[in-house]
């Protein structure tokens, strides 16, 4: 059995039902969802304002291929259009798998370049790290300590200031 922390991500379209799309297709596999918070784009300035959330899954079968497998999957289901030559722009969707975890609960990592675990850019972004606090307050990001941390970091605190919670949105399953 594995767990993943995945993070979503929209900005383009109906944002909500693409959040709630993504929470849908894991069906019973998520255990928590956090709330979501609206936020400016993080390295492409020139687009809309992102709806972001992240959440906790388990299944008993899923090693950490699989997780990536799902996440792209929900993307495609969602129409997401990669264009090259934005890295970070717009979209309908984005699931990144933040970190996995093994049956005995020892995080998993990998180099590879497909699927680098945990994620290599997590501990400097406030729009995964602050709903994390909401499912998980005492979380640990591997290899970067505890989140409550990384959220008082100089290069996270400034895009902390920039996330507005929306209560009007849930994504429970």
């Amino acid at each position: 059995m594995t767990r993943a922390l995945l993070a979503l991500g929209s900005n383009l379209g109906d944002r909500e039902a693409h959040l709630r799309g993504a929470v849908e297709g894991l069906g019973d596999a998520v255990v928590l969802v956090s709330g979501v918070y609206e936020t400016p784009p993080w390295g492409d300035p020139d687009q809309p304002h992102y709806l972001n959330a992240v959440l906790l899954a388990v299944d008993p079968a899923a090693g950490p291929r699989d997780w990536l497998a799902t996440a792209q999957r929900l993307e495609d289901e969602a129409g997401r259009v990669r264009d090259p030559a934005r890295r970070f722009g717009p979209r309908t969707l984005d699931v990144d798998v933040i970190a996995v975890w093994n049956d005995d609960g020892e995080p998993v990592t990998s180099d590879d370049a497909e699927l680098t675990l945990p994620h290599p850019r997590a501990h400097l972004r406030a729009f995964v790290l602050r709903p994390w606090i909401d499912i998980q307050p005492y979380a640990q990001l591997p290899g970067h300590g505890w989140v409550n941390d990384l959220l008082r970091a100089d290069e996270v605190a400034g895009d902390l200031a920039d996330l507005r919670p929306r209560v009007d949105v849930h994504l429970d399953s």
